[in-house]
């Protein structure tokens, strides 16, 4: 099943996958290769994935090795020529790199096997626990702030550890033969720069002053090379974030990139701006977030312990993220306000830029920069105007209601 999308990050969700019978045979045919012996799986699980794989949980019925009790297997499709990035070359290259890292510190699933032909993962089972976004959208507000500082600590231990490794990311990506692993997002931002203003004066009668425009072209420079760079899932939202008794380990690397690190720490400072898990948090939790995986990265960038260099990075990936959030939520002529996700419980799209133009607004005028914050100040009322007043509504997620 597919649905239609017109814009939105890359990893939007659709229903569960499909072809279970065929990866569990093939995830058998690669095993037995690797190991020089039959290896039998049983009891395929459907795990969902996307439209672009199929995710199962399998037992090990049969083999002369050890191996785990359970495995996970991803099979991927055929990629379609239209795709600039391949996710299976991404997820490969990100799975064998976090792999190559001591099991203590691992902050993803162990690589067991892998077929480039035929488009195949088999990886570590992390378990049947809840996945972040499980318990954010459960009762316990307790548990839901313990499993946050959790995800921001997993953070700032998955940027420290693969820190100096992107010769290493590339040399496996173009061994596994993909012409480009930059990072889908940067794409989309450099694309957003270009076409929302034309959007917004289009839909809103808003123009962009030429002062906010150099602002933002000042802070895309964080998509280039810089001295801050470290390994990143890309898509580190709640739903791939599984909370286990040994921290939060990451489980999809789709669009594994290596980027600056303020591109991702942006995330602690409002929820998520890619994902249609995108709610309120109470205010001082995001501050502890940013504390917590401060204290991570700071082993290798102490300098990042100073206030004033890391909060104008912060906010020049948080201008990053409200702007390429407005070119995917804002509906297009014809379109209505809609869930960011209409398979999932989303906010409206109008609700959740509402809220990030509020915050964007709240920090520029925080850090003095007058032209962001009265720009933001203007969207926020084009939004009310068109969306009306309920677009400022922004609740927050279940677990803190």
């Amino acid at each position: 099943m597919s649905v239609e999308i017109t814009t939105g990050p890359p990893e939007v969700r659709v229903p569960a996958s499909t072809a279970v019978t065929d990866t569990r045979s093939t995830a058998e045919a690669v095993l037995t290769s690797r190991m020089g012996a039959t290896v039998r799986l049983a009891d395929p699980e459907d795990l969902g994935g996307s439209e672009r794989s199929a995710v199962m949980r399998v037992r090990v019925a049969e083999t002369p090795f050890e191996l785990p009790r359970t495995l996970v297997v991803k099979h991927y499709g055929a990629r379609e020529e239209s795709q600039r990035c391949d996710p299976f070359a991404h997820e490969a290259a990100s799975c064998q790199l976090a792999t190559a890292l001591p099991p203590e510190i691992r902050v993803g699933p162990e690589l067991i096997a892998q077929d480039s032909d035929q488009r195949l993962l088999v990886l570590e089972d992390l378990g049947r626990g809840s996945t972040l976004a499980d318990v954010l959208f459960a009762d316990d507000p307790r548990v839901a702030e313990r499993s946050l500082l959790a995800w921001a600590r997993a953070l700032g231990r998955l940027h420290t550890t693969m820190a100096g490794r992107e010769a290493d990311f590339d040399a496996l990506m173009r061994r596994l033969g993909a012409n480009s692993w930059t990072d889908p997002v940067a794409d989309d931002i450099r694309r957003s720069l270009s076409e929302l203003p034309e959007l917004l004066e289009q839909s809103m009668g808003l123009s962009t002053p030429d002062a906010m425009a150099d602002r933002l072209e000042g802070a895309a420079q964080l998509l280039g090379p810089t001295k801050y760079r470290s390994f990143s899932p890309s898509d580190v939202c709640p739903d791939n974030s599984l909370v286990t008794g040994n921290g939060v380990r990451f489980l999809d690397f789709e669009w594994g990139c290596v980027r600056d690190i303020a591109l991702d720490a942006a995330y602690l400072q409002f929820p998520f701006p890619s994902s249609w898990c995108s709610y309120a948090m109470p205010e001082n939790l995001a501050e502890s977030m940013l504390a917590t995986w401060r204290s991570e990265v700071v082993e290798v960038w102490p300098d990042l312990d100073d206030d004033e260099v890391l909060r104008p990075r912060l906010l020049d990936a948080q201008m990053l993220w409200v702007w390429v959030s407005t070119w995917w939520y804002l509906p297009r002529s014809g379109q209505t306000d809609m869930p960011i996700d209409a398979h999932m419980p989303s906010p409206r799209r109008s609700t959740a830029l509402a809220d990030r133009w509020q915050r964007l607004r709240a920090d520029a005028e925080a850090a003095g920069i007058d032209e962001v914050g009265e720009y933001a100040d203007r969207m926020v009322n084009a939004l009310v105007e068109r969306f009306g007043s309920g677009a400022l509504e922004l609740r927050p997620y279940p677990a803190f209601r």
